[in-house]
């Protein structure tokens, strides 16, 4: 990447942030304007038009944003390659911890927006996150597995379904609020939900 591009991405990425913190409040969505999009961004608003097209987009491109951030840093904790109880519970207290940054019409806005129907791009880049999602979670019970952690007879289909009915009751808004005081407990009943029983060490026939 050049300056030039390191510029212009620096730039974009000021208008994503601007954009979020205006839709991370009670107001969510329906009264935002580019001219206020203008103004806490310190980018002028023909520049954003360049960049983004129109607000549809830009709105599309900031959940794309926020979903990415969450994914570095869950990358960022399995590149640690800590034990497999650590990297759950880190990883558990990520998702957490960005769910507990975003306000509940945000949350409310962007589910309402991966939900639309017809809107093939969206539901494309949910499928995208999903996978990844998907895959640094494989990562984790193999790892998990080798270390005598996760027991053999649980397959790699449950574990994925399992884990994606914990994250989304979790990710529910009535319940998000409520669990941040008890992330640990939560982690350890999962870590105990899938560890070998005692007599039976990690061998399965």
């Amino acid at each position: 990447m050049n300056g030039f591009e390191k510029r212009t991405q620096a730039k974009k990425n000021q208008v994503l942030e601007a954009t979020f913190n205006l839709m991370n409040t009670d107001a969510g969505l329906e009264n935002l304007t580019m001219d206020e999009i203008a103004e806490n961004s310190k980018v002028g608003k023909t520049t954003i038009f360049k960049y983004f097209g129109n607000k549809e987009n830009l709105i599309h491109e900031v959940f794309k944003y926020f979903l990415n951030k969450m994914g570095e840093t869950a990358r960022g904790i399995m590149a640690e390659n800590k034990p497999f109880e650590e990297t759950l519970i880190a990883m558990s207290q990520n998702k957490i911890h960005y769910l507990d940054k975003i306000n509940k019409k945000f949350y409310l806005d962007l589910m309402d927006f991966f939900t639309k129907k017809g809107d093939d791009g969206l539901s494309l880049m949910m499928q995208q996150f999903a996978k990844e999602s998907f895959s640094i979670m494989l990562d984790l019970f193999h790892r998990g597995r080798k270390e005598g952690k996760v027991d053999l007879k649980y397959s790699d289909e449950f574990l994925l379904l399992y884990f994606q009915a914990l994250v989304e009751g979790i990710s529910s808004p009535q319940i998000y609020e409520k669990i941040i005081p008890y992330t640990a407990q939560w982690t350890e009943l999962m870590i105990k939900g899938i560890a070998p029983s005692p007599q039976s060490g990690s061998t399965h026939k």
